[in-house]
Formats: C-alpha cells, sequence, structure tokens
C-alpha cells in the first residue's frame, strides 16, 4: 500500500481527478482501482437488474466521447476537454439539427455564465449537453450543429468499496463517502480523500476499541445497495457512523449535520457526543439538524426502516457555495491542506468517541504520580497542541493544572465529556493531556 500523507493526496486527488465518473461503469470501476493501491478495499459488485428495497440497480454507462459542431466542422463542446459538456447518463445521440431543436436539449447555469453545469439524467432516458451561459449566447440561431453523442448503456455491476478495520469489539462505526461525480472537486473527491487518510490514520490507532468499516458507493443508489447487500447482522454492528462530504472547501470548521434519531430525540450515543464537542471546542466543530430533503448518503442510513445513528461531516457545505455542482468546483477552489486539516479535525473527534466509550482508571496508588520522571512536569513538551494548536495556547503553570486537574478526575466513573464539563475545557485539551497520561503509563483504560 502507499503511504498516505499530503503529497500521497495531492497525487491522489491528480489521477482521479479526469476520470468520467457516474453511478455504474468504467469510470467508477477505474476509480475504484485506484483507491485500492492506497486502502484495501474489496470491490463488490451487485447486477443489473437486482432489487436493491424499492430500487433496482440500473445498466453501466459508459461515455467515449461527446461533442457539438458546427455544420462545417468547428468543434464548439468536446468531453475530451471537460467531461461535464455531456449529460451524465445521457443516450447516444448523432445528428444535424437546428438551434430549436438542440437548444431542448442544453442545460446551462444562468447565475454563473462561466461556469459548465453538471446535470444527470440517471433513471428517464434523454440525451443532452451542458455549456456555459457564454457558450450558449455564442450559437447562432439560424444555423445547424451536428451532435455526436457516443455513450452506451449494457449490463453490468454497480460496484462499491468496502474494508473493515477490525478492532477489540465489533460494535462498528461506519465511514463512508460517495465516489460517481465526474470532474469536480469538494463535492466529489475530497469526500474519498479524506476517507483514505482516516484509514491511514485509524490503522494505526494504539487503542482503537471499535471496528471502522470504510465503504465508498455512488451516491444514493450505492448506499442503498450496500444496505440491501449486507447481513443484517452487520448492519446491527453498527453503531455510530460519519458520511464524508464536501471536506475540502475554506470554511475552518467541520460541520455535523446530525442523524434522524437525534431529530426525534432518541438516543444516539454519537450525536450527544457531536452536541457537546460543538459546544465545547467552537473554534473547530459546528453542529447543523437533521433534515431528510437534502444531503447525501446519511439520508439513507438514516431512513425510517434502517434508522442508524450516522451524522453527516462537511466543511463549505453544498449548496452554500457557488461552485456547486459546476465546472468552477476545481482545484482552485478546492485546496489538499483543507482536505488535510479536515481529517485532522475528524480524526480528533474519533479520538475523543474512542476515549468516551472507555474507563479510564489510575495506574499509580497511593498519592499523586510523580510527573517529573514521565516529562510531564512542567510541561507537556507540546504534546498538547498536537496539530489544533492555532488557539491552544499554555504557559507551564496552565499545562500543569491542567494536567492535575485531570488526573483527580480519573476514577474510573467519568467519561471524557464529563471531565470536559466539569473543567470547561476544550475536549482537544483534555485528549491531548489523557493520550499524554495513557503515554506515560499514569492511567490506562478498561
Amino acid at each position: 500500500m502507499i503511504t498516505v500523507n499530503d503529497q500521497q493526496l495531492d497525487v491522489l486527488f491528480d489521477r482521479l481527478w479526469p476520470i468520467c465518473r457516474s453511478i455504474t461503469g468504467p469510470g467508477i470501476s477505474e476509480s475504484l482501482d485506484i483507491l485500492r493501491e492506497y486502502i484495501p478495499i474489496e470491490v463488490k459488485c451487485v447486477p443489473t437488474g437486482r432489487a436493491v428495497f424499492d430500487w433496482v440497480v440500473p445498466q453501466e454507462w459508459a461515455l467515449e466521447r461527446a461533442t457539438l459542431s458546427t455544420d462545417d466542422g468547428v468543434v464548439i463542446l468536446d468531453t475530451d476537454v471537460n467531461n461535464l459538456h455531456v449529460l451524465n447518463y445521457s443516450e447516444p445521440f448523432f445528428g444535424k439539427v437546428d438551434f430549436e431543436t438542440l437548444s431542448a436539449h442544453l442545460h446551462t447555469d444562468p447565475d454563473l455564465p462561466e461556469a459548465i453545469p453538471y446535470v444527470t439524467s440517471y433513471y428517464a432516458p434523454r440525451w443532452g449537453l451542458c455549456l456555459t451561459e457564454r457558450q450558449l449566447a455564442g450559437l447562432r440561431r439560424d444555423a445547424e450543429y451536428i451532435v455526436d453523442i457516443k455513450t452506451k448503456k449494457f449490463d453490468g455491476f454497480l460496484r462499491y468499496g468496502d474494508i473493515t478495520l477490525v478492532g477489540e469489539s465489533s460494535e462498528t462505526i461506519l465511514i463512508t463517502s460517495y465516489l460517481c461525480h465526474p470532474s469536480m472537486a469538494n463535492n466529489e473527491l475530497s469526500g474519498p480523500l479524506a476517507l483514505v487518510s482516516l484509514y491511514s490514520a485509524l490503522e494505526k490507532m494504539p487503542y482503537r476499541r471499535f471496528s471502522y468499516r470504510f465503504v465508498i458507493v455512488p451516491e444514493t443508489i450505492g448506499s442503498v445497495t450496500f444496505l440491501a447487500n449486507t447481513p443484517e447482522d452487520e448492519i446491527d454492528q453498527v453503531v455510530a457512523g460519519i458520511v464524508l462530504t464536501c471536506l475540502g472547501g475554506p470554511n475552518k470548521t467541520v460541520s455535523f449535520k446530525h442523524s434522524r434519531r437525534h431529530w426525534l430525540d432518541e438516543e444516539s450515543a454519537i450525536d450527544d457526543f457531536v452536541e457537546k464537542l460543538c459546544q465545547y471546542d467552537k473554534a473547530l466543530y459546528c453542529e447543523r439538524d437533521f433534515t431528510p430533503t437534502c444531503g447525501s448518503d446519511e439520508r439513507q442510513f438514516c431512513s425510517p426502516a434502517v434508522n442508524l445513528p450516522v451524522v453527516q461531516a462537511a466543511k463549505t457545505v453544498y449548496g452554500d457555495f457557488d461552485q456547486y455542482h459546476t465546472s468552477l468546483d476545481d482545484k482552485s477552489f478546492m485546496r489538499i491542506s483543507s482536505v488535510v486539516d479536515s481529517v485532522d479535525k475528524l480524526l480528533l473527534m474519533l479520538r475523543g468517541y474512542e476515549l468516551e466509550h472507555r474507563r479510564l482508571v489510575p495506574k499509580i496508588q497511593g498519592g499523586e504520580p510523580m510527573l517529573g520522571k514521565r516529562g510531564l512536569y512542567p510541561t507537556l513538551n507540546s504534546t498538547l497542541t498536537r496539530k489544533m494548536s492555532d488557539d491552544v495556547v499554555f504557559d507551564g503553570r496552565e499545562q500543569l493544572n491542567l494536567i492535575l486537574n485531570v488526573i483527580s478526575l480519573i476514577d474510573g466513573k467519568r467519561q471524557l465529556s464529563e471531565i470536559v464539563e466539569k473543567l470547561n475545557t476544550p475536549f482537544r485539551q483534555v485528549i491531548a493531556v489523557i493520550e499524554a497520561l495513557l503515554e506515560k503509563d499514569v492511567i490506562t483504560y478498561e
């Protein structure tokens, strides 16, 4: 496997970017094959025509090339230049048409005259092309045009990636993202990049209580297919989940959309933890209410008959940036550094969630532990700050006071969140202290 660092994520982005993906077809197959070099996913295949709950797995769709030309051969649009120029899942078409006929099959975004919109027609057969408003304005109304859309649909499979990191418990945290859009960055590639990076980090976690199941699917139909194709006892093992989407934009905080359980005031440990995390670490996290009317695959995982405690994590959220679902959602908008920052914040959240579900107990009996011989007095050798250092600044006495307070509260009776609440201190600071105390054998967990 390739070691995942910032540079490798950048390379991975560049490899995935030009591929014309859809919910099925060679684009997603090629993309999953690339991801397998970074994370050992098993590619699962579900055949065309199979019923998956109320849905049916569609035929595969493949694009060879689509062009729009003048009748004298001047190429106006070409998917070899930008794969958003074709209506995703378009029927094949070849012919000479006048502007009036052509215009019924053209799609633009009037609010963004320089953007090619991303438009799909998965379940209703039609042909179409997408272009900018400026390109549309340049078309002559009295001319004829050659449309050449080389696509095909065929029986095959819907494919998705699936891999589990086994922990001490069969209780599973589901981490999932979608991979089905063509060349878009924040709304397409930031989620899979974050998923790969989280896998790499969690694989090395020394105290992994939970198992982690990583699933990469085509959006909606893929999560429905995963749920329908996975044994019920495995679904029952899912005690929490996070859908990763739009994690590479310019916003600073990671935003959690709550699960349906939270919306209905039902029990959900991950929603409770997220709520407290957003309360005490406002510089890093914020929260949104659940809604079934928009979002990503959390709508399927939280649907009434499934009702899993699955939240969604985003940074610059879909619909809240003008570039959404257009050609302007590119690498100049989505930064690899922003994805890495999101991963750091999500990893901090998961480290905390792991500790929240541990019974923390002291190892030193008969008085306070001697901190000096463990390098914990009077400083923590910068362990406190880790990668969240922008607003975590302590002098030596503040560090010592926090260490002593945390030690005094670790008696096997309190969860991480109770310690945070008692001290009115951000999770990131308490987590760093607890991890340092674990490393130095001052405390342990059960």
